[in-house]
């Protein structure tokens, strides 16, 4: 059951990506754009509300299944490390190095960031 819930999940967040991803494109972004706010979504919307109600005794209600399809399923399939990494090199062949180091910064900064924040957010409430 467990198994299931995380296809179903990951296949979910998936396809919110990639029509996540479409729409930066229509507005003109480039792709490190649009990978770097799925991460940031996926780390402070998600993992962090999900991971603090997780952890709540309230949370019992949850099922494991229900909490799996949507932090390890959905979750990971809406954040890409994949399409992150794909980036990162295509901005150091083209834009060069720096450019590169600033995608890699921006990524690991603001997730953290941002995971940081939304959990201490929820755990005020």
């Amino acid at each position: 059951m467990n198994g299931l819930a995380v296809f179903i999940g990951g296949g979910l967040g998936s396809l919110v990506r990639y029509q996540f991803g479409l729409q930066v494109l229509q507005f003109g972004g480039m792709s490190p754009w649009g990978t770097l706010l799925a991460n940031v979504l996926a780390t402070a919307l998600l993992l962090g509300l999900l991971s603090h109600q997780s952890s709540l005794e309230v949370a019992s209600k949850w099922s494991g299944p229900i909490v799996l399809l949507l932090t390890t399923g959905f979750c990971g399939g809406f954040s890409t490390f994949s399409a992150f990494s794909a980036d990162t090199l295509q901005l150091a062949q083209s834009h060069g190095l720096i450019w590169a180091a600033g995608n890699v910064a921006c990524n690991l900064i603001l997730c953290l960031v941002f995971g940081w924040w939304s959990w201490a957010a929820f755990q005020s409430s």
